[in-house]
C-alpha cells in the first residue's frame, strides 16, 4: 500500500507543478495529495490502533511481583 501512496503523490507534486500560481500548486498538493493519504492512512490504521491500545492495557494489568 504504502507503494501507491508514494505514487499518489509523484502524481500529485506533477499536477502542483503544472498550477499556475504557487498557492494554486500547494492547495493541489494539500487537497489530493496529503489530505485523501491522510484520511486513508487513518481508516486503514483501525485495527493497527486497536491492537496498540489492547496492548497498552494488558500491560498496564499485568501485577507487579514482588
Amino acid at each position: 500500500m504504502l507503494i501507491v501512496a508514494v505514487a499518489w503523490l509523484y502524481v500529485t507534486i506533477l499536477m502542483a507543478f503544472t498550477e499556475p500560481t504557487v498557492v494554486a500548486g500547494i492547495m493541489t498538493f494539500l487537497l489530493y495529495g496529503l489530505l485523501p493519504l491522510g484520511i486513508l492512512f487513518y481508516l486503514t490504521g483501525g485495527k493497527r490502533r486497536k491492537r496498540k491500545r489492547a496492548a497498552e492495557a494488558a500491560r498496564r494489568n499485568e501485577l507487579p511481583t514482588p
